[in-house]
């Protein structure tokens, strides 16, 4: 029999039979390991079970332990696997969708490959799905699904070699529990097969030099493979005039690929009109100044058409607007950005991580 084809997981590849076992990561079975799923017994006097209440009178296997508690200004340790493998889809929830105010930015995601020392994914938990200003928008797409009211759904592939860390940290002052399911596979990697990142930054533009820059200082050999902007307006009027430019391989001072517009570049025209959520693109939040100023949040996924680079990537977009007497307007707002691709290992350093107060919505 044939080993594991490596990352072709599309419908093509389903008929085709391999060695690879899948394994699933839970507050039902934390470790993955054969057959330990849902062997929790219900103790009422466990606070980390408080489900225990409802299945004390049916025993174990009776959804005795289905969240995981995140404990009040913690770090839990979701998973902890030994390699070689590859996730393949992750669903998380926190709370419902109206309630997602109260937690998301305030709780980061950190993934670490291979015992790296520093992680390869740290963003806020809401904006690594797409959900921005911790305001819950649906999304249907090919790499993140966020259904009603608050199940959040990563697709993206994700292999380890040897080993893969996952980390939530709660900066809240009050406990927290996710419902969370990671399923993975044991099985061979591709020797070309690079590591999945992501990397959340936020600034407010400057009328000057009204540049956002999305990423800049990755070193290596890659793909880039999606943009997700929680873009908040603080100036009236149309926002999306500005290009977003990638610097692949020492360009310096213009880039190899300028887009025409932040609209062109979400694969719409001459604004956005209404939302919509598609397999590679969508607008979907359109809070034209309900509770606070104007706010978008934005998808682009390089499925079909990922930007490689040989040795070092840089990608930014311009704030751009339009003054009254038909001029372009540099402008002042509020972007927040996560960047996902592919790389060799290892990564240069991140900018550090901001603080809480930081990272919250206006």
């Amino acid at each position: 029999m044939n080993t594991f084809a490596g990352l072709n997981l599309g419908l093509g590849a389903l008929p085709l039979l391999s060695n690879a076992r899948t394994r699933s990561i839970s507050a039902e079975n934390p470790t993955g390991e054969k057959g330990r799923g849902g062997m929790a017994v219900p103790d009422l006097n466990d606070p980390t079970m408080p489900h225990s209440r409802c299945a004390v009178d049916l025993g174990p296997g009776w959804k005795v332990r289905p969240f995981e508690p995140i404990p009040a200004g913690q770090t839990v340790t979701i998973m902890d696997v030994d390699g070689p493998g590859i996730i393949q889809h992750m669903w998380m929830a926190m709370a419902s969708g109206p309630e997602i105010k109260r937690f998301g930015r305030a709780n980061i995601l950190r993934f670490y490959w291979d015992h790296e020392e520093t992680p390869s994914i740290e963003v806020p938990f809401t904006d690594f799905f797409a959900i921005g200003h911790d305001l819950f928008a649906p999304v249907n797409s090919l790499a993140v699904v966020n259904n009603p009211q608050s199940g959040m759904n990563s697709y993206w592939p994700m292999p380890f070699r040897k080993h893969v860390k996952v980390t939530l940290t709660n900066e809240l002052d009050e406990d927290l529990a996710l419902g969370y399911q990671i399923t993975y596979a044991e099985t061979e990697v591709p020797e070309n097969a690079g590591y999945f990142h992501a990397q959340w930054r936020r600034a407010t533009t400057e009328r000057e030099n009204p540049d956002y820059t999305i990423l800049d200082g990755v070193n290596g050999h890659g793909q880039y493979v999606g943009t997700f902007l929680a873009w908040t307006q603080l100036s009236e009027g149309w926002f999306g005039e500005g290009e977003i430019k990638f610097f692949i391989d020492g360009d310096d001072p213009y880039p190899t690929i300028c887009g025409t517009g932040t609209e062109d570049y979400f694969c719409g025209s001459y604004g956005f009109p209404e939302t919509y959520t598609t397999p590679y693109v969508g607008n979907v939040l359109d809070h034209k100044g309900q509770d606070g100023p104007p706010k978008w949040s934005l998808y682009r996924w390089h499925i079909m058409d990922p930007v490689y680079f040989q040795a070092d990537l840089r990608v930014t977009i311009q704030a751009l607007g339009w003054w009254p007497n038909a001029r372009f307007q540099p402008l002042a707002d509020d972007i927040a950005s996560v960047a996902y691709w592919y790389q060799s290992e290892p990564h240069a350093p991140y900018p550090e991580f901001p603080g809480l107060q930081a990272r919250w919505p206006r």
